[in-house]
């Protein structure tokens, strides 16, 4: 359930900081309101999936996918751009977190 609980988290912390950016274009108060609310879901999420996880395992996992997420959807929403090394190191990334989640103790 804890791993479940991480995954929730690590989508709740892509929209997290893809709202900061579309609050950031909107400029309202509502808008503004919507990324400080995900923030508390976001932690709330992480610190419970951290009851059955060691913290540095979740972390690294909630952070690295959170990072690769938010990229994945600056491109699709934003326009963002990509350069090739950018995504050999993302690849890097994702190499990191399959191999924390598959030599993690819990």
């Amino acid at each position: 359930m804890s791993w479940l609980i991480l995954g929730v988290a690590v989508i709740t912390e892509i929209t997290w900081a893809l709202s900061l950016k579309w609050a950031a274009t909107v400029a309202t108060w509502q808008a503004s309101s919507v990324p400080i609310v995900l923030s508390f879901v976001n932690m709330g999420l992480l610190a419970l999936a951290m009851r059955g996880l060691p913290a540095g395992t979740a972390y690294a996992i909630w952070t690295g996918a959170g990072a690769i997420g938010v990229i994945i959807g600056g491109v699709i929403l934003f326009g963002d751009k990509v350069s090739g090394v950018q995504a050999c190191f993302m690849a890097l990334t994702v190499v990191g977190i399959v191999g924390t989640k598959v030599f993690a103790q819990a």
